[in-house]
């Protein structure tokens, strides 16, 4: 066997005899040769060497995002054991990777590669480290942008950086790429290359140091639709223009507006959360104005069910919890969430209302967003998560392997709260009201663990402020965070109430707006972000906007020319019920309401509360800290995170099993109180139109009625009851039920 030295010979020879771009006297640079070079071979990887305690003895940052200690590592640790410079290519720190010395992450480098190429040239050249003088990656930029291709066909991207020092160069081979949505298309990780392999529009992101590029592809369906399809679809506003344009770029055809029961039922359960009476219908239905919908929307946008719905889809955003607050500050938080609601409150002032927020629990319901969240870093991560859909989380131990944002940056970020400071307690997790007051300290600042010392307090991508400020630093977040324009605060809110009226966010998730989860359709998000600013962050005006848009208005009925579509809006999308709606739909068909008298404690035991008297609907409970197994099986958000992971729309077979033997749905059927017993003296023909309104929003078809009274005409007067029953228990089992559509 050869000796090592005999070994590393050779392997000089053979990086010294290969072709000319090897012997490229360009002095090279650290930050911007070397470490690509690792992060590419993923050497710096999190199942490698940039896991938390490295592998095999040897530790790198993160994706790079330490460059003197990689250096100090790479040169220096173990006595600088891993570098040759007498003989760089017998440096362990390229026989490792070449496999040339035995290497548990196998061969990852060939010789005859620029990569290897690189390294060592570097040692050659004395490896130098980075310095504060080395330019900095401004942007990075890849080409084509926008490509249309068809299915089969593919495309080369290429990826440009460019430097603060006015240069640019092509670093293609040393960027990671990645498919945003591979039913779309494929990327090779290495090359570059994209391949398209389905229909619709798609996004490759390219990585490269820390920044992150992207370029859309579209594939339109190879349906031939002609161009007055979409120029005769009517239009209401900016959502029809926006959608209707991404429609005829994908061969997409739009289905038809939706029926008037359809609306009336959708409508209803997505503004207040329960089913249109059957009275409200009928008169819908008869009505032949042409602005029946548009006064429909405005009759449902001022009603208190309204304020009681959006108060709880947005205590999920703020936390309101009985297992996270003691009874009474639950109850403040609640309030005043629900207060500024009622008045119509724009949603930036209620978020600064919660960032800047101080003083007494009890007398100020926001300042419990800080007793919540009570350090520096979980206050940071959940007011960029809440309020900007953006996922800080990552850079607390190093730089976000997939936003741009930096381990220091995380910790500016964080130290705007280094001075929150609160004081009294109102006794233990079973008692006392939890009231507390909340000041801002004189000093104070939040540690940088790798430094040792403090960032300079500032909003992402904001300005830094003093550090020796009196100022609360949370006024000048609250002035950045609420400004119209930071794209992320608008951008934010927009597609989670957007993804209230169709099931799933412009940015899917919903609360996920980093650069390399693109928006399905940006020119709509830009364009409801742009209508949210123009009102002054009035939630009502947006909403206004969506539900007058035809867009909205469509049927779930699917065509043939857009069968494939999930996420384009040609049509509307059918999803289940939430589960607080769908209870109280329960609740109002069935005239029998849970009741809600217990709460489940963080320690899984329960406790009774008399916070809820009877005929408290689901979507007017305080928190999710309720006991209710039916909201449970269902899916409820318990909001023990800032994500909207927390709760699941999706059916189980759970779910099933509760519906067709449990007792939410038979017990309040076979309740002396409950609505069958209004309906037995009724005759079958009054029983069967009753029912069907109740249930869903609609009269049933001639079809339906004739089955129907055969059945009844069949069922002896002695099981007429259970007859009414089951006709109830089929319609709430059915899909038309538990589904908004």
């Amino acid at each position: 066997m050869r000796s090592r030295v005999a070994l590393g010979q050779a392997l000089l020879f053979l990086a010294l005899t290969l072709p000319a771009a090897a012997e490229d006297d360009r002095k090279l640079s650290f930050r911007h040769d070397v470490l690509p070079v690792l992060s590419k071979a993923g050497c710096n990887g999190g199942g490698c060497h940039g896991a938390l305690a490295g592998k095999g003895g040897f530790r790198l940052s993160l994706n790079a995002y330490d460059p003197a200690t990689d250096h100090y590592n790479i040169t220096r640790e173990n006595r600088g054991r891993r570098i040759e410079f007498a003989a760089p290519a017998s440096s362990l720190f390229v026989t490792k990777p070449t496999a040339a010395v035995r290497h548990k992450g196998g061969k990852v480098l060939h010789e005859s590669s620029e990569a290897y190429r690189i390294l060592t040239r570097w040692i050659q050249q004395g490896a130098p480290g980075p310095s504060d003088g080395d330019p900095t990656i401004e942007r990075v930029e890849m080409s084509p942008t926008l490509s249309q291709l068809k299915k089969g066909q593919a495309q080369q991207l290429t990826v440009r950086a460019f430097f603060s020092d006015g240069t640019e160069r092509d670093v293609t081979r040393w960027a990671r790429f990645a498919s945003t949505d591979a039913t779309v298309a494929e990327v090779d990780e290495a090359t570059g290359l994209a391949k398209v392999i389905g229909h619709g529009e798609g996004a490759v992101t390219a990585w490269y140091s820390g920044q992150i590029a992207l370029a859309r592809i579209t594939s339109p369906w190879p349906s031939d639709i002609p161009d007055e399809v979409y120029s005769q679809t009517p239009r209401r506003n900016v959502i029809d223009d926006s959608v209707l344009g991404q429609l005829r770029r994908l061969n997409l055809k739009p289905s038809p507006r939706s029926s008037d029961s359809e609306f009336i039922r959708r409508v209803h359960l997505d503004v207040v959360g329960m089913l249109p009476t059957p009275e409200v219908t009928r008169a819908f239905l008869a009505d032949p104005s042409e602005t029946k919908r548009d006064a429909m929307i405005e009759s449902l946008l001022a009603q208190p069910e309204f304020v009681d719905y959006w108060t709880y889809r947005l205590s999920d955003l703020f936390l309101i919890s009985g297992r996270k607050l003691r009874p009474d500050a639950l109850k403040s938080y609640y309030q005043w969430l629900r207060g500024e609601m009622e008045k119509g409150t724009p949603w930036d002032q209620i978020v600064r209302q919660v960032v800047s927020a101080r003083g007494d629990t009890m007398k100020n319901g926001a300042t419990n967003f800080y007793s919540v969240h009570q350090d520096p870093e979980t206050m940071a991560e959940n007011v960029s998560q809440a309020f900007m859909s953006l996922s800080i989380n990552c850079a607390k131990c190093h730089n976000h392997p997939l936003e741009k944002w930096t381990n220091d940056q995380y910790y500016s970020f964080a130290n705007l709260f280094a001075r929150v400071r609160a004081k009294g307690w109102g006794g233990d997790a079973r008692s006392g009201n939890g009231a507390r007051t909340l000041f801002i300290a004189n000093r104070g600042d939040l540690i940088q663990p790798r430094t040792g010392k403090p960032q300079p307090p500032a909003p992402l991508d904001g300005q830094a402020i003093e550090s020796d400020s009196p100022e609360d630093r949370r006024e000048a977040l609250a002035a950045w965070l609420t400004a119209p324009e930071n794209p992320y605060f608008t951008r934010s809110i927009a597609n989670r109430v957007w993804a209230n009226f169709f099931g799933r966010g412009i940015v899917e998730p919903v609360d996920d707006l980093r650069v390399s989860n693109p928006a399905s359709n940006e020119p709509l998000l830009e364009a409801i972000s742009a209508h949210l600013v123009e009102n002054r962050y009035e939630l009502k005006a947006l909403m206004r906007l969506i539900l007058q848009s035809e867009t909205y208005q469509r049927t779930s009925a699917p065509l043939p020319e857009n069968m494939g579509d999930q996420k384009y809006y040609s049509r509307y999308y059918p999803r289940r019920l939430m589960a607080e709606v769908l209870q109280d739909a329960i609740t109002s068909v069935t005239r029998i309401s849970p009741k809600y008298d217990k709460i489940t404690l963080a320690d899984g035991s329960t406790q009774g509360t008399n916070f809820y008297r009877d005929g408290t609907r689901a979507l007017q409970l305080f928190d999710s800290s309720v006991t209710s197994y039916f909201l449970k099986t269902f899916g409820r958000n318990e909001r023990e995170i800032t994500c909207e992971c927390e709760r699941s729309n999706k059916p189980s077979m759970v779910q099933v099993l509760h519906l067709s033997n449990g007792d939410t749905l038979n017990s309040n059927l076979r309740s002396e109180q409950s609505c069958v017993n209004v309906m037995i003296p009724q005759s079958d023909e009054e029983i069967i139109e009753e029912t069907y309104l109740l249930c869903l929003s609609r009269p049933p078809s001639d079809g339906e009625r004739k089955r129907l009274i055969a059945m009844f005409d069949s069922t002896p007067e002695t099981e007429r009851r259970a007859a009414i029953e089951d006709l109830f228990w089929a319609l709430m089992t059915s899909r038309e039920f538990l589904f908004q559509h």
